[in-house]
């Protein structure tokens, strides 16, 4: 058989086919690489605070400029995507990542280790929405199953990466531990791209002229409803950050040391790739917005559970509670936007929806470093998340109120 004859730009690509599926399989695989510019800066936190003798708001500030390069990012990769290809996309974030692991691993001041993570953050960011948006060219059936196992990947490497991260702080150091990432990371994703190309050929975009019109009647223009998206969306990510991002640094307060809060990051992200997957199922059968609505609930009961109980045991019991009640949340504002928006507008909308839940995650690691500096202890960051929280479930009520009364109609 002549290599030619391999060639997969030269055979005509089935949506749901086996194909399909091992392109699904291969994002998974990207998608778990490169989120380790989103985790990376959490379990690095103590030890970053501590050379360069910074509060922990100031050492904060590097999760918040790597959640603003990542939004910003998400939306330049994604007309990248669009132009040149998703591999093409990847590639080029694949070497940023490298970059900025490095000159972030040299960084003789806090200002520079926080400023270079917003290209750390700008190339992680091609690994999930475009991946996402390209996942849902290759199905047509299983198309919200496809962009949620798509969107797990950050989840996936989630639950690996801080373990071993805390490893390489503790046994070598932040420095060289950073050089390790980049290195690893960058060889990796594209080497996996090599892969991901042979499998994608020129027939691996489809039109949205073909998709179903919207479903649900939210009563509310293209406009409002993504403004109100975005609000949303920020809220829930608010309230979502403040166990992510410093329950390695909480841990440390507490005694048990960061190596016991990197595991239960691990834990909590762990359980969100259950949560994450399952929404696509559960939103299926019941809907966006009401998908929304129940693990926005159950986030602040997991939130308010932190606040009364902070014994080594109850973290880790709360920490998987937390992961699998929260992880189906970003995933479900696609969905809703699928169900109510027009394709043709879908993916410029998902945009600025997850946009605003970076905006959120940016916002709330910072914040509750700020919190903690004022206050000394974190009882008032996790009250903070609560209020925010409580912002994201009226709007998504209203909403659904809305959509009440038009299916009455």
């Amino acid at each position: 058989m002549s290599v030619a004859s391999l060639s997969r730009d030269s055979l005509p690509f089935v949506p749901d086919s086996r194909q399909a599926w091992n392109r699904l399989a291969i994002a998974l695989v990207i998608g778990s690489l490169g989120c380790v510019g989103m985790w990376s800066v959490v379990v690095a936190l103590p030890a970053v605070q501590t050379e360069f003798g910074a509060s922990r708001g100031e050492a904060s500030l590097a999760f918040t400029v790597a959640m603003v390069g990542y939004g910003l990012g998400g939306v330049i990769a994604g007309k990248l995507t669009d132009r040149f290809g998703i591999v093409a996309t990847i590639a080029l974030a694949a070497i940023l990542m490298g970059f900025g692991y490095i000159a972030a691993s040299q960084a003789a001041a806090l200002w520079q280790f926080n400023m270079i993570h917003f290209v750390i953050g700008a190339g992680a960011s091609a690994t999930f929405g475009p991946l996402m948006a390209e996942a849902s060219h290759w199905f047509k059936r299983r198309r919200g199953f496809a962009v949620t196992v798509a969107a797990t990947g950050s989840y996936v490497g989630g639950a690996l990466w801080p373990p071993l991260i805390g490893w390489g702080i503790e046994s070598h150091g932040w420095r060289a531990t950073h050089i390790g990432i980049g290195l690893a990371s960058s060889l990796l994703l594209l080497a996996m791209l090599v892969i991901l190309r042979w499998q994608t050929g020129a027939g691996s975009r489809r039109s949205h002229l073909d998709a179903p019109p919207p479903e649900v009647d939210l009563q509310l223009g293209s406009n409002a409803l993504t403004g109100l998206l975005f609000v949303a969306g920020i809220a829930c990510c608010v309230a979502m950050a403040m166990p992510q991002v410093h329950i390695v640094a909480y841990c440390g307060d507490l005694g048990y040391g960061v190596t016991r809060g990197a595991q239960m990051l691990s834990l909590m992200l762990a359980f969100g790739i259950v949560s994450r997957v399952g929404s696509g199922f559960l939103a299926d059968r019941i809907g966006g917005l009401r998908t929304l609505l129940l693990g926005s609930v159950l986030q602040g009961v997991a939130l308010l559970f932190y606040l009364f109980f902070d014994g080594l045991t109850s973290l880790y019991m709360i920490s998987a509670m937390f992961g699998l009640f929260q992880g189906g949340i970003v995933p479900a504002y696609a969905i809703i936007i699928r169900e109510a928006m027009p394709a043709s507008q879908a993916a410029a909308r998902v945009g600025i929806v997850i946009l605003g839940t970076v905006v959120g995650m940016s916002l709330g690691g910072w914040l509750s470093g700020v919190i903690f500096d004022a206050t000394g202890s974190y009882a008032a960051a996790f009250l903070n998340g609560l209020g925010w929280n409580a912002l994201n479930i009226t709007v998504i009520i209203a909403l659904l109120l809305r959509s009440k009364r038009r299916s009455q109609a």
